[in-house]
């Protein structure tokens, strides 16, 4: 029963996603964007409301893992993973904003992960973008309350999806020939094998659907392969705790 408005850089995997959406009874719309470009997203907003008169709710789920010691990384990547995993969609939430404050109703679901409570080596600039999503999803939260609009954040574990090889490419590039190559070897490896064992990503459409249902959402749901054991150990095992399951694991 909701219209789904399908919006990514790649529109040849929009359209296949829009195709399952129809086939089962469901009515999608795909309007290709990049995060990156204000243009873009301006443009998203405008032909959304035009062709649907409004929008009750959004699923901020671009983002991707930028891996790499914070030696060899350059600031340029590290632009880049702020300007996609936090201020492409901060400013799209921006552009949304006003309908739902005037219509006294909205849903922005924020597509975090277990990143944003817990860290691994190698991930510094990652992990810096799911951190501050985490704290900017709740400020949101508390200024829109008062407008009928729910913040939601969701915390996906391992999940099986083009994640893993993204980052494990680019932390081999970027460090797997250096003073850190040792570290991100044993890093790329674990990371192969967590992702063997990951969850099917049907566990984080059955969050948003949750979210998107429930009267009163939670504030945030973790969820997926890894993500509760290991945002419970950092957070009341402390540091300390945290550190000597990070050793086991790389």
């Amino acid at each position: 029963g909701i219209v789904v408005v399908l919006t990514a850089r790649r529109a040849e995997k929009l359209e296949a996603l829009a195709d399952t959406i129809e086939s089962n009874g469901g009515t999608a719309l795909v309007v290709p964007a990049d995060m990156t470009e204000e243009d873009d997203l301006r443009s998203l907003v405008e032909t959304v409301t035009d062709e649907l008169g409004r929008i009750d709710i959004l699923v901020n789920n671009a983002g991707f893992g930028l891996y790499g010691s914070v030696e060899e990384t350059p600031m340029e990547d590290a632009r880049y993973q702020f300007e996609v995993n936090m201020f492409g969609l901060a400013h799209l939430t921006q552009l949304v904003l006003p309908t739902m404050r005037e219509r006294g109703y909205g849903k922005i679901i924020n597509i975090s992960s277990m990143g944003g409570e817990v860290w691994t080596p190698m991930g510094a600039w990652y992990h810096a973008t799911k951190h501050a999503l985490e704290g900017w999803s709740d400020c949101l939260r508390y200024e829109v309350a008062p407008h009928g609009i729910d913040v939601v954040v969701i915390e996906p574990g391992s999940i099986k999806t083009e994640w893993s090889s993204i980052v494990v490419d680019g932390l081999l590039e970027r460090s797997g020939s250096g003073p850190y190559a040792e570290m991100a070897t044993e890093l790329a490896e674990t990371t192969r094998e967590a992702a063997s064992d990951g969850s099917d990503p049907q566990v984080v459409a059955n969050a948003i659907r949750k979210a998107v249902r429930a009267r009163n959402p939670n504030a945030r749901y973790a969820i997926g392969q890894y993500a509760k054991p290991l945002i419970a150990a950092r957070r009341f095992g402390g540091d300390r705790v945290y550190d000597r399951v990070v050793d086991f694991m790389v």
